[in-house]
């Protein structure tokens, strides 16, 4: 396949891996793909293309490890500020309502607080929480990770276009995803 190519190949398995990484696919096209190739089709859209782009080359790919979750306890029935979270908590429907009876329908398991309870170690308590969501609000834009792409186009988009209809929005991200990756951006 011909690197210098500006228009989005078909998804074929005569692509090398480095023309496949050079476009934007689609979650659902990625895992059909794969289905196609005969080769795990799991994973977030990231995982899921390297996994191809390294079947396409003909190289092995080192599935990354991931550690066995054991059940933890989690936490039910009446909670209090003194409450303490036990290790593994996940942010369950139990904990969104106590969070949003504390502080009000604004509340959400935003990145800040999906971490706080990530890494508890068995000694905060539902205070500390509660101090570490107001501790993280009015920070300013949080930083979009990599794979939520669309995400940062529409955010920058947004930026750029104030007053921009969705109509044009989506007609710029349609053209923004069609070129390389290696093209973006010039305009």
């Amino acid at each position: 396949m011909n690197l210098s190519s500006s228009e989005r190949p078909s998804l074929s398995s005569e692509l090398t891996g480095s023309e496949f990484l050079r476009w934007y696919w689609l979650k659902d096209e990625l895992v059909d793909f794969a289905r196609h190739l005969g080769i795990r089709a799991s994973g977030g859209k990231e995982l899921l293309a390297q996994r191809i782009a390294a079947h396409l080359d003909g190289t092995a790919f080192s599935e990354p490890r991931t550690p066995k979750r054991t059940a933890a306890p989690q936490l039910c029935g009446p909670l209090s500020p003194e409450t303490v979270i036990p290790v593994g908590q996940r942010c369950s429907q139990v904990l969104r309502a106590w969070f949003t009876e504390q502080v009000g329908a604004s509340f959400h398991f935003d990145g800040e607080m999906r971490a706080f309870f990530a890494n508890s170690d068995g000694t905060a308590t539902l205070a500390q929480a509660l101090d570490h969501w107001y501790g993280t609000r009015d920070q300013g834009q949080k930083t979009i990770d990599a794979q939520f792409e669309y995400n940062r186009f529409t955010r920058d988009w947004h930026t750029r276009n104030p007053d921009g209809s969705k109509a044009e929005l989506l007609e710029a991200w349609r053209q923004y995803r069609d070129q390389p990756i290696d093209a973006r951006g010039r305009a």
